[in-house]
């Protein structure tokens, strides 16, 4: 499929905020986190710790969202508050490489602005979803994306992980420095890929009628398959966000090496660059819910062998296995909420998305942070995640696609 300038504009965003995804989610601060913030705590206690911490992020993201996608689409300030809020994000993440030993307290609090700026930025990029595309080539734009995302997060993690093993190669004195360089690397990349949006993609000229916050949310009941899809996403989402996030943590506390850790999390991105296209191809031959309902079931095979692995090898496995469905699961479940909702609330309803999916990343970390430091042991709380997975996917099992009689 041909894709035009402003499709591009819309792809690239992906690209360039995927390196937090990558480099400050999943692969280098939690460990940053874990061995220099953090130095002192017991083991399960900073696991818990970092949990906690995104347990914060997602409350505050899930808060905001609907509100803040309403008053985009009423105000028509989609385009502004993401420039607001991408900012911010960057911001953030540059200053986290300026903290040091024992700062576990400042770096969760510049994590969760970064990642405020990180997730409330998305609602009002996915809004331009059905703005960028038509409704058939939504499955494949979206997947685009996503594949996108772990092509420019993968790239930026690579040369990161280059820094950090061999940071002679670039100049730098030491590994905790390039680890520091890294982080703040992380802030310009996103930057810089965030101009193609800025410059080719204009506000949508679709005015919303103006009304209360409550009336808003009531808004939700005359869409019940819409809701619906909301709280399956947000049972299921909760399963693959915690494991995106607590995976290097986990890894960390069962005593797989650092090198291996970062090395597993870039297999994922470049395993899940094909793949991800993959599910784009079943979305089309099949529809994107059956898509979601395969990579469901992988994930459930994933949360056994997470509670069982033990060596560096079972994780270069399970990354594998995780890369084959995270990116296209995902990118079907935007795709598919793009064609069930009302373009002229685009904002607002991917404001209820984004809720959905950050009250998600609330109850899996708080889960997993309470289950770890009660019991000692954290891969008690990784089984707990296949709840999510399987209630989510029988709650999908009876959302009506638009093609579908509701």
């Amino acid at each position: 499929m041909k894709v035009n300038r402003r499709q591009i504009a819309w792809v690239l965003y992906d690209w360039g905020n995927s390196a937090f995804a990558t480099t400050i989610m999943a692969a280098v601060l939690p460990v940053f986190y874990k061995t220099v913030a953090a130095h002192g705590l017991a083991e399960n206690i900073s696991t818990s710790y970092w949990a906690y911490t995104h347990f914060a992020a997602a409350f505050l993201v899930a808060l905001l969202s609907p509100p803040l996608g309403a008053l985009g689409d009423r105000k028509l300030l989609r385009k502004k508050l993401f420039t607001i809020f991408m900012v911010t994000g960057v911001i953030a993440t540059t200053f986290m490489g300026f903290t040091g030993r024992g700062d576990y307290l400042l770096l969760s609090l510049l994590y969760i602005a970064g990642a405020l700026g990180f997730s409330l930025s998305e609602v009002f990029y996915n809004s331009f979803l059905p703005f960028v595309a038509k409704e058939k080539e939504r499955d494949f734009i979206s997947s685009l994306g996503y594949a996108t995302g772990y092509l420019g997060g993968g790239i930026l993690l690579l040369i990161n992980v280059l820094m950090i093993t061999r940071p002679g190669l670039f100049g730098i004195k030491d590994s905790l420095t390039a680890t520091r360089l890294s982080i703040i690397s992380v802030g310009i990349w996103w930057f810089i890929f965030s101009f193609p949006f800025l410059i080719w993609i204009k506000e949508p000229k679709i005015h919303v009628e103006s009304s209360g916050i409550f009336r808003r949310l009531a808004l939700l009941k005359k869409y019940p398959n819409v809701l619906l899809f909301l709280i399956s996403f947000w049972l299921y989402n909760d399963g693959i966000s915690t494991i995106i996030k607590m995976a290097v943590a986990y890894g960390v506390e069962i005593g797989i090496g650092t090198k291996d850790l970062i090395i597993a999390i870039l297999i994922t991105q470049f395993v899940g660059i094909f793949f991800t296209m993959g599910f784009a191809k079943i979305a089309e031959k099949l529809n994107a819910k059956k898509g979601i309902i395969i990579g469901l079931f992988v994930y459930l095979g994933i949360v056994i062998w997470g509670y069982f692995m033990k060596s560096a090898t079972e994780f270069y496995i399970l990354a594998i296995l995780v890369g084959t469905v995270q990116g296209g699961t995902q990118a079907l479940s935007r795709s598919m909420y793009s064609n069930l909702i009302p373009q002229d609330k685009s904002a607002e309803f991917f404001g209820f998305f984004s809720m959905s999916s950050r009250f998600s990343t609330i109850l899996g970390p708080l889960l997993f942070g309470l289950v770890s430091q009660f019991t000692g042991n954290s891969r008690n709380g990784v089984f707990s995640l296949a709840f999510f997975f399987v209630l989510g996917g029988l709650l999908l099992l009876k959302v009506k696609e638009r093609n579908e009689k509701v």
